[in-house]
């Protein structure tokens, strides 16, 4: 006797799973522009790497006990493997009643979100699906209503402290696939193809508002507010993202971080840093051509390019072990920290910490943002947040000022209580508040009794000129040493060795 009758149930209720919806609906997807979730799974991971777990879980018809119809869980979830590490990896199926979480089986959600934390395993969400409770509609066949509440939020919760959470917006999710979004290390939208929102515009309707989905919650609107890191041309380069990100990090917080062959000198010296940094500070410049330079050639990925710009976030490498970066963009506001700049900094700092990357900090800082619109925004919470989160963060630390270091907000480039492993370059340029800027309040009794009030000014300025050579902040020992340009890679690399030993 054998159980072939059973094995072969078993294979036929495999094959109506991978129908997912039907070929009718898998063809709308397809339609749309949009990859199906098996397909998505396929792209993601590692050929071949994919094991589902909850396959059979569905809907059953039956008909006088026998197996007529299933209808699968629209929630696929699995382990697979990226560049060779093992991944909890799970995907909406937006062709079983559009994605919508009433059709998941919630215990596997729980599964999925669980196994993550507990095996101490990165996870990645793709998402394109509708809210939570299914359909007002539903409510009827139900015969009541109930209190909201989020079924195994608190494993998702978990992994926000445990695990790398990566988060793609694949299609138009609101509610709670928009909250499995947000609540994630690093996220990515499609742009043109994914729209995020708590409610979507049918429902914003009634408030007398007329958007389309796009209009509504598309990329361009929340890669710029924070609430998503990244935008993606298509859905291949979002994959491809989500696996650089994790390349980065270690399996779970605490984990070893992974090193990379490294065919890159750590003595290299690259001769465009002599000039990067004008000579007249009035004149800006591109910090990115100061990080390519620097890090390991091709290693460098920004994250949140597009919000907080006068912060540059990314990950790089030095001499194969990855390092997160944190910037001064001088383009954009000259480098001053508006609220969401001190937030997306704040936040980098945390995912940094948490997951122990050493962090290299490029200072041009001339302080927070000033004037009416920085004091709406709660500018200087916002800042002194971040500088909350930098004194509370171990992790090892190495500053490089390029230029600008001013206020407040130049003394969050780390914590002044801790060993400093910090350079400056001669382009050093610090102080409680610029010179320019404070010459006239400072000197105004002078100015105003002179007979040639601007030939004073000239003079003063000269004179300050002097005292503010960063050189003279050196003979104090209040910089701990100032660099050629040229050495900026070899002495991080040297610090990376010292502190990964």
């Amino acid at each position: 006797m054998s159980w072939k009758t059973e094995l072969e149930e078993l294979q036929r209720r495999r094959d109506m799973a991978l129908e997912m919806g039907g070929a009718d609906k898998v063809k709308r997807q397809k339609d749309r522009g949009k990859l199906n979730a098996r397909e998505r799974l396929d792209i993601l991971l590692d050929d071949k790497s994919f094991r589902e777990i909850g396959q059979l879980a569905g809907k059953g018809k039956y008909d006088d006990g026998n197996l007529i119809k299933s209808s699968s869980s629209n929630f696929i979830f699995g382990r697979g493997n990226i560049a060779g590490r093992p991944v909890v990896a799970t995907a909406d199926d937006f062709t079983v009643r559009g994605g919508a979480a009433d059709a998941s089986i919630v215990r596997k959600f729980m599964q999925a979100e669980q196994m993550a934390h507990e095996l101490r395993l990165p996870i990645i969400r793709m998402i394109d699906g509708t809210g939570g409770g299914g359909s007002v509609k539903m409510l009827e066949d139900m015969g009541f209503t109930y209190v909201p509440f989020v079924p195994a939020w608190e494993h998702a919760v978990k992994n926000q402290d445990t695990v790398p959470v990566v988060a793609l917006a694949l299609g138009p999710t609101a509610g709670l696939g928009a909250a499995r979004i947000v609540a994630s290390d690093y996220s990515v939208m499609v742009k043109g193809l994914s729209q995020l929102f708590a409610a979507g515009p049918a429902v914003v309707a009634a408030l007398g508002e007329d958007h389309d989905k796009e209009s509504l919650g598309g990329s361009e609107i929340h890669t710029r507010n924070g609430a998503v890191d990244d935008e993606a041309k298509d859905e291949a380069e979002a994959m491809a993202m989500a696996r650089r990100f994790l390349s980065y990090l270690p399996d779970y917080a605490g984990g070893d971080l992974v090193r990379t062959d490294n065919n890159d000198p750590v003595t290299r010296e690259d001769e465009s840093l002599l000039s990067v940094v004008p000579k007249d500070k009035k004149k800006v410049y591109n910090m990115r051509r100061v990080l390519g330079p620097v890090f390991d050639k091709g290693s460098v990925f920004e994250m949140g390019r597009h919000w907080g710009r006068a912060a540059i976030t990314a990950f790089a490498r030095l001499d194969g072990w990855p390092v997160a970066v944190l910037a001064s963009d001088p383009t954009y506001l000259g480098g001053s920290w508006t609220a969401s700049t001190a937030e997306k900094a704040k936040r980098f700092v945390e995912l940094a910490t948490k997951f122990g990357l050493p962090l290299i900090h490029l200072v041009d800082n001339p302080g927070f943002m000033i004037g009416l619109e920085a004091e709406k925004a709660a500018t200087i919470r916002r800042g002194v947040e971040t500088m909350n989160a930098i004194y509370k963060s171990d992790i090892p630390w190495a500053t490089v000022i390029i230029r600008k270091a001013y206020g407040i907000a130049g003394a969050a480039m780390s914590d002044h209580t801790r060993f400093q492993y910090r350079f400056a370059w001669p382009s050093g340029d610090w102080g409680s508040l610029p010179i320019d800027g404070g010459v006239e309040v400072a000197y105004r009794s002078e100015l105003e009794k002179s007979e040639d009030p601007a030939a004073e000014l000239a003079e003063i300025k000269a004179r300050l000129q002097n005292v503010s050579s960063p050189f003279r902040t050196a003979e104090q020992f209040m910089i701990e040493d100032i660099i050629d340009p040229r050495k900026t890679r070899p002495l991080l690399c040297e610090f990376i060795h010292l502190v990964m030993r």
